[in-house]
């Protein structure tokens, strides 16, 4: 049974930062691990991904240049750094595992949350 279990979330000030895990439970293969959002009233929406295997990352243009997604392989987990954030990053923040190239994230975790005042 995989489990993904969120951490981290939590409230700050615009301009703060903020560092999310993503702890998986059992031992699985995957293609990329990533992190989506919803905030209130909204759709959920993608935030940044990274490749399980080589590494390669992809972000949301809201994002780049402020949000940082990195993964430990010792420890089953990936990050998501987040620097200057701003209102409007407020959200319930998910990870998730997609298991190969073509197929939708299927593992998802509980959500984390996080609010930016301004």
């Amino acid at each position: 049974q995989v489990q993904l279990v969120e951490s981290g979330g939590g409230s700050v000030q615009a301009g703060g930062s903020l560092r999310l895990s993503c702890a998986a439970s059992g031992t699985f293969s995957r293609y990329a691990m990533g992190w989506f959002r919803q905030a209130p009233g909204k759709e959920r929406e993608f935030v940044a991904s990274i490749r399980w295997s080589g590494g390669s990352t992809y972000y949301a243009d809201s994002v780049k240049g402020r949000f940082t997604i990195s993964r430990d392989y010792a420890k089953n987990t990936v990050y998501l750094q987040m620097n200057s954030l701003k209102p409007e990053d407020t959200a319930v923040y998910y990870c998730a595992a997609q298991m190969s190239r073509d197929s939708q994230y299927r593992y998802w975790g509980q959500g984390t949350q996080v609010t930016v005042s301004s």
